[in-house]
């Protein structure tokens, strides 16, 4: 079973595509990462990955479920760029801080 797979993913805002038609298979043990420069979805594709932003087509799964769903956000973490490490808490909390379990509610 591939641990994170997505098939014709795409995601669009307005006439704008951000994604289009993502085929993606990562295997348990793979070291996989998304390079490119800025604006290529990089961003939007975890995004969708975890959850957060609902794709326009296409469909994405995380650990044998279809995204979104609740209860696989309890095995995942998402922290964006802009938001930075909080120095007074140890790699651990920040990581529990961060962890969409606390968040997923509100998804």
């Amino acid at each position: 079973m591939a641990i994170i797979e997505t098939k014709k993913l795409s995601k669009k805002f307005g006439i704008l595509t951000a994604v289009e038609s993502l085929n993606l298979k990562i295997e348990k043990g793979e070291i996989f990462g998304l390079i490119g420069p800025n604006g290529s979805g990089k961003t939007t594709t975890i995004k969708m990955l975890c959850g957060l932003l609902l794709p326009t087509s296409g469909t994405a799964y995380v650990l044998g479920r279809k995204v979104p769903d609740k209860s696989i956000t309890q095995s995942m973490g998402y922290m964006p760029q802009k938001m930075a490490l909080y120095e007074g808490l140890t790699v651990h909390q920040n990581i529990e801080f961060i962890n969409l379990e606390k968040w997923r509610d509100s998804l």
